[in-house]
């Protein structure tokens, strides 16, 4: 406790002490009033986009170097009227020349990509925005931001929302223009200015630029270092934002395992969104439906324990950072894939669990106050013995000093009663989690922490059922360094979270230099160590790993890092090494390993392109060598052809099992237009004994509205025979009121 409150007055002295880099606040932006709707076309000759006022020019690198104005030179202009937001930008070259669009497909992502995007902070905070993005092929991309843009994680393009671009081609330059409907927005009514910034990525010269600069050593989604958009009338808010997105499915399954199958069954549901004022957004579903979600990219597993899978169902990516943003990433106090997964007691295998319905009020109530609230009902399925739950969700975030926050968060898990005669809810099968939380984020982005205290309740008194952890880093151009401090009681128990572990303390320094050579070749390298040890009172020290890796990035975006990593486990409970039901390591044995790694990224802009990621060294009694690969095979924007690879080769002493564990993967992903695209993907996996294959056909035949056909398959390595089969047809649509 004392190394948690020593982090956080360290942290709040430095916010204190941090200034604001002066050059990120010369220039504001300027959104001129228009009399006259624009027309969409992608030709900018009406006349507020002919003038030579107001446009916003004079990009500064962010790659290869942030000293410097853009080789490739961009400008952009903003207007408005009582309905849209209007966006002109112009993207100039040295010359006619292709540019690379991995797919045709919406919500493209990845530095390889040219693209121009929009950056808007409608709230001022700094913390939250709106980005949307078009590359020169007209493809558009809309995301939230969260937490300041401090990672990648940050940018989630799953949001979507309805608005309208246009791109258009020249010899020495491409063009946009486009329409964003100010009710696709949150933003405070009668606001007279937000925070905005522009960025563009350039794949011919490898540059990225941004209209207010960036360091080089924060992710260009950085929210920090924005600028003023200044609105020559207030804005107001003339219409609604009400949008109905109902579906139909139809789904047909066969279990040659259980001996089961499902004729082909009709399902309706839909979902609504509801603008509540000017910064509140209340989502609803009814029976949704998620067959039409990608399978998960599946993982050999080497780890006592459970993996961390990302969520991928849309309702609950939108706006989830207010609930996913809490904790710690070994200590979460909300996973939102616990919902709608319950455990078949005849079986003993998590299933899926019907969704019965859900509502999310998420956003703004004040500048400074951002609230999120959400329930969701399961149903009950006898057979399986599966009890219908309800989960409720509440967030709060109130903003502190320039650009922190103090966090509430509470989850409640209530089982229904399986008995008609008692109440609604089993008065003894809960479990609940509150929790409270300080983030830190100085003026100039170059303090970042957190300090949070977690707590579960459950029917049944636990000792320590809580957790805490203080967490402090500094980054500058060349200096990084961060230290943590996580404590997990044995009786801490968020079951609607992701604790993999509990019962232990955990501290995890790390420090890294990086140079920055004057070198047409290598951007920058430097080392860095990191150290974790993890210790509790029944055991002493359980975990310790030291390491060491040095890292160079190159001018064309390739990387290229070599590691070594020394590690010692105590196992307190029986292992096997390999997962593949072989003998296990007895607990109470302890092992003291070291191991060399190298990880090469190539250049992402060149149509095949690599990652290899490859270790050996001890193992346990034993030793491990180890090859990861992710292959990408780009045909102009028609096809991306992959294949994810991962082979393990263990040898270990008798009686324990050796393994040569493989993971293959094949991708092919096809976007024969803006509107249709066809996804298959191809799974061998032999440690699980599983060839799993899942194509799926996406027709958009309107703005956010798709038809999907989705077929599914799993079979035996050995014999190819049959386990599981699927078929999925869906069709919803986007209708705006």
């Amino acid at each position: 406790m004392r190394v948690l409150l020593s982090l956080l007055i360290l942290g709040n002295v430095l916010l204190f002490g941090a200034q604001q880099q002066a050059f990120s606040q010369q220039v504001n932006a300027f959104a001129f009033k228009v009399k006259d709707p624009i027309v969409l076309d992608g030709v900018l000759d009406e006349e507020i986009w002919t003038s030579e006022e107001g446009w916003n020019d004079n990009f500064t690198q962010y790659f290869p170097y942030d000293t410097s104005a853009a080789a490739a030179q961009s400008r952009v202009k903003i207007a408005f009227d009582e309905n849209n937001l209007y966006l002109a930008a112009v993207m100039f070259n040295n010359g006619p020349r292709k540019y690379v669009s991995t797919s045709l497909r919406r919500d493209y992502r990845g530095e390889q990509n040219d693209g121009i995007s929009f950056v808007f902070d409608t709230f001022n905070d700094k913390t939250n925005a709106f980005q949307f993005g078009i590359n020169p092929y007209g493809v558009q991309r809309e995301a939230l931001l969260a937490n300041g843009g401090a990672r990648s994680e940050d940018l989630n393009l799953a949001w979507d929302n309805k608005w309208f671009a246009r791109a258009s081609i020249h010899e020495n330059h491409w063009q946009i223009e486009a329409i964003i409907p100010l009710s696709t927005l949150r933003f405070k009514d009668g606001a007279q200015n937000w925070n905005v910034n522009f960025y563009r990525i350039d794949s011919h010269l490898g540059e990225r630029s941004t209209w207010a600069p960036i360091p080089r050593n924060f992710p260009i989604i950085s929210t920090a270092f924005s600028r003023k958009l200044i609105f020559e009338e207030p804005l107001k808010k003339n219409s609604a934002n009400i949008s109905l997105i109902p579906y139909m499915a139809a789904r047909t399954s066969t279990n040659y395992l259980e001996g089961t199958s499902e004729k082909l069954t009709p399902a309706f549901g839909g979902d609504a969104k509801v603008g509540i004022g000017p910064a509140l957004n209340l989502d609803l579903t009814f029976n949704p439906d998620f067959s039409q979600v990608e399978v998960d990219q599946q993982v050999t597993n080497l780890d006592r324990f459970e993996i961390f899978f990302p969520e991928r169902r849309q309702f609950f990516l939108e706006n989830g950072d207010l609930f996913a943003s809490f904790g710690h990433p070994l200590a979460r106090p909300f996973f939102s894939r616990r919902i709608g997964v319950d455990r078949d007691e005849a079986t003993g295998q998590n299933v899926q669990n019907k969704i019965i319905y859900g509502a999310r009020l998420s956003g703004k109530v004040t500048d400074d106050w951002r609230v999120g609230l959400m329930n969701m009902q399961t149903a009950t399925e006898e057979e399986r013995g599966i009890v219908g739950k309800n989960f409720s969700v509440m967030a709060v975030q109130k903003k502190v000093f320039s650009r922190s926050n103090v966090g509430l968060i509470f989850v409640d898990r209530e089982s229904l009663a399986v008995d008609e005669f008692q109440s609604l809810f089993d008065p003894t099968a809960y479990n609940r989690m509150l929790g409270v939380e300080y983030n830190l984020a100085s003026e100039d982005n170059r303090w970042t922490g957190k300090a949070l205290y977690h707590r579960t309740f459950e029917s049944t008194e636990k000792e320590a059922p809580r957790t805490l952890n203080a967490y402090l880093l500094y980054s500058d151009l060349h200096w990084r360094w961060s230290i943590s401090y996580l404590d997990i009681g044995a009786g801490y128990n968020p079951e609607v979270g992701f604790v993999p572990r509990v019962d232990y303390k955990r501290f995890n320094p790390d420090l890294g230099y990086r140079f920055f050579p004057k070198s047409t070749f290598i951007n920058s390298h430097g080392p860095q160590a990191e150290y974790e040890l993890r210790w509790n009172e029944a055991f002493g020290s359980t975990d310790r790993d030291i390491k060491f890796q040095y890292e160079v990035r190159f001018q064309s975006l390739a990387q290229l890092t070599f590691g070594y990593t020394n590690s010692y486990i105590y196992l307190f409970d029986d292992f096997d090494p390999t997962r593949t039901g072989g003998e296990p390591l007895p607990a109470g044995t302890d092992y003291t390993t070291d191991r060399f790694g190298f990880e090469f990224r190539s250049n992402p802009r060149q149509p095949f392109n690599v990652r290899l990621e490859g270790q050996a060294g001890e193992y346990f009694t034993g030793d491990i060598a180890s090859l990861r690969s992710e292959i990408a095979w780009r045909i102009g924007y028609i096809a991306n052809i992959g294949m994810n690879f991962s082979y393990n080769r263990i040898r270990l002493p008798e009686p324990q099992n050796d393994a040569d564990l493989l993971l293959v993967g094949p991708r092919i992903d096809l976007t024969f237009s803006k509107s249709l695209f066809w996804t298959t993907f191809i799974q061998y996996n032999n440690q699980i004994e599983n060839i799993n294959i899942n194509t799926r056909l996406q027709w958009r035949f309107a703005p956010v509205s798709d038809f999907f056909l989705v077929y599914t398959d799993n079979y035996f390595p050995d014999s190819f025979s049959p386990k599981q089969r699927s078929l999925v047809l869906k069709l919803n649509y986007w209708l705006n009121i």
